[in-house]
């Protein structure tokens, strides 16, 4: 995913409520990416899915998912909105701090955050991506692979660092860490979707 506008110029949070709302961008240290256009129907049906599971799991519960389009800006300290450098929209989020949530969405990393690979954004999703979760604090981190049928999750340390990622397959249930109790079952939806293509 290559940058959409002048690179030469620093854009802030004051610019992109500016764009038009037919065309998506997320920009990430003043560079604004525009988005891939309407995802695929498997890339929606996962994070349909992963979404429809925390929010039954998190029924009556503090914390709060949400599914793409949600702006999530992620200050790199106490800069007012309109200096923000940093809006990104991920596929689906879980925050667990209310203080986080305004009418334009959230101000300050998710505590969870889940990104649906597709080949346009792998790259911009994998290192990007992962680097900006990982300054701004977010707890747990997956990258769902819908080709190879994996989640790569980073969890941070006691450093505040992701380290290498814990690779598992979309099978069975994989457990949420930051959640508690909260598990994504895989088995019914993969069934469903169509087989990968060569």
């Amino acid at each position: 995913m290559q940058p959409a506008l002048d690179t030469r110029h620093h854009y802030t949070y004051s610019d992109y409520l500016t764009w038009p709302d037919d065309v998506r961008y997320e920009l990430i240290d003043g560079v604004a990416y525009l988005m891939a256009p309407a995802p695929t129907l498997e890339h929606q049906d996962i994070a349909g899915e992963i979404y429809r599971q925390l929010a039954n799991a998190l029924e009556g519960k503090p914390c709060r998912p949400y599914v793409a389009p949600v702006d999530v800006r992620l200050p790199k300290g106490n800069e007012a909105d309109e200096a923000v450098d940093t809006v990104v929209q991920p596929d689906v989020i879980v925050v667990c701090d209310q203080g986080k949530l305004d009418r334009r969405g959230v101000r300050g990393a998710p505590d969870f955050v889940v990104e649906v690979l597709s080949p346009s954004t792998a790259f911009h999703d994998h290192k990007r991506k992962r680097e900006v979760y990982e300054r701004a604090g977010v707890k747990e981190y997956w990258l769902v692979d819908p080709v190879e049928r994996t989640i790569h999750i980073y969890r941070l340390d006691e450093n505040g660092r992701y380290g290498k990622p814990d690779v598992r397959e979309m099978k069975g249930e994989t457990p949420v860490g930051v959640l508690g109790e909260v598990v994504i079952r895989w088995d019914a939806l993969v069934e469903r979707l169509p087989p990968p293509e060569d």
